[in-house]
């Protein structure tokens, strides 16, 4: 089987492919050709990844599925959720973002987080979604050189690394996008 999956984010596709059994082959935006920015408007992380899902599917003709995340700080009022990908800006940059979350969270004793995926998924014309989430903290610092994002500032419960301080597969067994690809591949294969 083949599907497209909605990213320009090479650490992300890297990190899907890794999931996914042999038998189920990922397409990325640049095999079929689609260069441009998807647009990701929505106020949830289920509407971004229905969003780019659509567009995919409404211009490109593929089957294919998207996901969006987000990381929830509870003192945050679970900021920066949907935005956090623009959090410290539209530049984009992790950096900035991690730099932003530790100064709010500067002499806070309640540091508990949350990374929720939604993964949406357009096949044969129907729509499915799958979420997944892990909970933990944010560290009083980066920790790590590995994964993306604001991987080397999150820690998971039960853990003492960091997700940038684990390999790709260690990450997997346990994030919350290797929760809801999981189940992606299970429904894959139910068919």
């Amino acid at each position: 089987m083949k599907i497209v999956f909605a990213t320009n984010n090479p650490n992300k596709l890297k990190e899907i492919q890794s999931l996914m059994p042999n038998g189920i082959e990922i397409i990325n935006l640049k095999e079929i050709g689609c260069t441009e920015d998807i647009p990701e408007t929505g106020e949830t992380l289920q509407a971004n990844a229905f969003q780019k899902a659509h567009y995919l599917k409404e211009k490109y003709g593929y089957d294919c599925f998207a996901d969006d995340t987000g990381l929830e700080v509870e003192t945050l009022n679970g900021a920066p959720g949907v935005y956090s990908a623009r959090y410290a800006g539209s530049q984009r940059s992790a950096e900035d973002n991690m730099a932003k979350i530790l100064t709010e969270l500067n002499g806070k004793e309640n540091r508990k987080a949350q990374f929720r995926t939604a993964v949406a998924l357009i096949l044969n014309g129907e729509e499915h979604l799958f979420e997944g989430k892990v909970e933990g903290h944010i560290s009083l610092g980066k920790q790590g050189e590995e994964g993306f994002g604001y991987d080397p500032i999150f820690l998971p419960e039960n853990e003492v690394r960091s997700f940038a301080q684990m390999t790709i597969i260690e990450k997997g067994a346990i994030s919350h996008r290797g929760r809801a690809v999981r189940k992606l591949v299970s429904f894959l294969k139910s068919l």
